[in-house]
């Protein structure tokens, strides 16, 4: 196979598993009941004048099932943590001790779960059309190589391989939406 053909292969892929990393992040945000403290990777505290993600500032544990305990480092971060929890608008109350800050999950109603699950269908297709899109820019740059002098054989065996690369993480994709998916019906 050409070189050129070989070098955008390389470059399709790695954006392809980009494309999926990045559907994974936001489908992790999905919380599915359970505590996690990756629910909370989306929360970034003023910390000195600069935007600081909230693990940096504290310790986050799951003392049991439904609750999240974040603990400062500094007790006068208490005030800008519940104020960024409140901001972020992820459906929690912080209850604020004066010494912690601790997050109770509710559990989920089967409508609830039902509307995280087409929020995962939705974070999924995203994440497809992502893969659909860099098979796209690759098909095109491949079939301008044909001006380069490379053979029609070789610009059709590439684009099969970039379709084999666009199935391959679209199959990534529907199994993480596919796990996410059993993990929030999961009572």
């Amino acid at each position: 196979m050409d070189e050129l053909i070989s070098l955008q292969l390389d470059d399709s892929a790695e954006q392809m598993n980009k494309a999926v990393a990045h559907a994974e992040t936001e489908l992790t945000k999905i919380r599915a009941g359970k505590a996690m403290p990756s629910m909370l990777d989306g929360i970034h505290v003023d910390y000195y004048g600069t935007n600081t993600p909230l693990s940096q500032v504290s310790n986050i544990n799951t003392p049991d099932a439904r609750t999240l305990v974040i603990q400062p480092w500094e007790k006068t971060l208490l005030g800008v943590i519940e104020k960024a929890i409140l901001d972020a608008n992820i459906g929690l109350t912080p209850q604020n001790d004066g010494t912690i800050i601790r997050l109770n999950i509710p559990p989920l109603t089967e409508e609830r779960r039902r509307d995280l699950v087409k929020r995962v269908k939705e974070e999924a297709e995203k994440g497809r059309v992502a893969v659909r899109n860099i098979r796209k820019d690759a098909n095109d740059v491949i079939k301008k190589l044909k001006s380069d002098g490379v053979s029609e054989d070789e610009i059709k065996d590439g684009e099969t391989e970039v379709q084999k690369l666009t199935d391959k993480y679209t199959a990534d994709i529907d199994r993480i939406a596919e796990a996410k998916e059993k993990d929030i019906m999961t009572v």
